[in-house]
């Protein structure tokens, strides 16, 4: 693998960023951070450019600019660009290009094209090697690491903190707002020489159920916001990712100046469909993409402070590579029935197959109502065994998540509607 092939085409193409770059890796948060960023931005007067995998339900969602998902049609002409560059123009010049190093560089050649103030772009596995790393970032964030992907990235955190690392670049800031980050991040930031903002020791936050502030260390010029609201997506992790967002806000502030109050407005409005999304109505609608142990568990967390239910329905479905004892454990306490549904791709693990692993753990199937062939079938079944004071919630996969989103989410409505 490697960067050459996509290099090659990107020069190819002439591919530049006209405008700051930042560049957010990670385990989990990182779809989260890049909301948040392009909020406050937004409020403050910019023209925001987007670039987040992967998507929900329509590919376009990957693509923002000025806070909406670019049109099929203005992907068009980039993707036969990338085609054209990367054919050569003579016999034996053609690179071969996956399918995100192709839908990579048709993205970021449109937003370059697109007249933007700053460019938000989320890696979309590891760092040092990930298609969007050909960017040099004049910011780069680096969110929580925990084991993931750990067949490409490395068995233990330090291993993968190392290829997150590999976006950093000499001189310029990174933010890293994992308060436990590996010692491997911390180790490549000081060879390089990057400029590093630390969560606890550069800028820390803290607060109450009611608000919440954030300020810089005194070498860091002493910035403070106080009495925040909590940011509009749920969750008290979202807390460590606004903290992120706001020291790379500050970091770069020379370039992209912004005010307290688009600060506090960007952190008020901004949304992200399946971000322990709430949806409204009864029975109660969770939708989550937590889809490894840590972000299942602080999917469990806010859960736990949702506060009394009398049955929690799930519906659930996701990748055979992940693992998925750890996950299960995470939020087995809080599940009472599980709906498993199987997902349109070769790496999901099947419906049966993970029933198998419910089994396995209670010596039963009394927790598991059903296994069906999608998403939308499994909710419909959930929503069915349901009564009003119950919840659901749909995790596992941004597949599940997306099947419901698609088809599922709108029945349900109804239903709400009607009752």
């Amino acid at each position: 693998m490697g960067l050459d092939r996509v290099r090659t085409v990107a020069q190819r193409l002439a591919l530049t960023m006209p405008c700051p770059v930042i560049t957010v890796a990670g385990t989990n948060g990182k779809g989260s951070t890049c909301a948040m960023l392009e909020a406050v931005y937004l409020q403050a007067g910019y023209r925001t450019g987007v670039y987040t995998s992967p998507h929900l339900v329509h590919f376009e969602e990957r693509c923002r600019v000025h806070g909406e998902s670019v049109s099929a049609e203005a992907l068009v002409p980039a993707m036969a660009a990338v085609e054209r560059a990367r054919l050569g123009s003579h016999p034996g010049e053609a690179v071969s290009l996956t399918y995100f190093e192709f839908t990579t560089l048709a993205i970021l050649l449109t937003l370059a094209q697109a007249g933007i103030d700053v460019a938000i772009l989320e890696i979309g596995l590891g760092g040092r090697l990930d298609a969007v790393n050909i960017v040099d970032a004049d910011c780069a964030v680096i969110t929580s690491i925990d084991l993931d992907h750990m067949a490409l990235l490395g068995p233990d955190r330090e291993s993968i903190g190392r290829e997150k690392a590999g976006v950093m670049r000499a001189g310029r800031p990174v933010v890293v707002s994992d308060p436990a980050p590996p010692q491997s991040v911390l180790d490549q930031a000081g060879a390089l020489g990057a400029d590093l903002w630390r969560a606890g020791l550069d800028f820390h936050f803290g607060g109450d159920k009611q608000q919440w502030g954030w300020a810089t260390h005194p070498n860091r010029g002493g910035r403070r916001y106080s009495g925040l609201a909590y940011p509009a997506l749920r969750g008290a992790n979202q807390l460590v990712n606004a903290s992120g967002v706001l020291a790379a806000v500050e970091a770069l502030r020379s370039r992209l100046p912004v005010t307290a109050q688009a600060v506090r407005t960007g952190l008020a409005m901004v949304e992200l469909p399946g971000r322990f999304q709430i949806v409204p109505g009864t029975p109660t609608l969770v939708l989550d993409v937590a889809h490894n142990p840590h972000s299942v568990a602080a999917l469990a967390a806010n859960l736990d402070a949702m506060g009394y239910y009398p049955r929690t329905h799930a519906v659930f479905g996701a990748m055979a590579d992940k693992d998925l004892d750890a996950m299960l454990a995470r939020v087995w306490p809080l599940i009472d029935h599980w709906h498993l549904t199987d997902l349109p791709l070769p790496r999901a693990s099947s419906a049966q197959a993970l029933r198998a692993l419910l089994t396995a753990r209670d010596g039963g199937t009394a927790r598991v109502s059903g296994c069906h062939a999608s998403p939308a079938e499994a909710l419909a079944a959930a929503v069915a065994a349901a009564d009003p004071a119950d919840r659901i919630v749909v995790f596992g996969s941004f597949y599940t998540v997306g099947g419901v989103l698609q088809h599922g989410v709108p029945r349900l409505a109804a239903k709400h509607l009607a009752a």
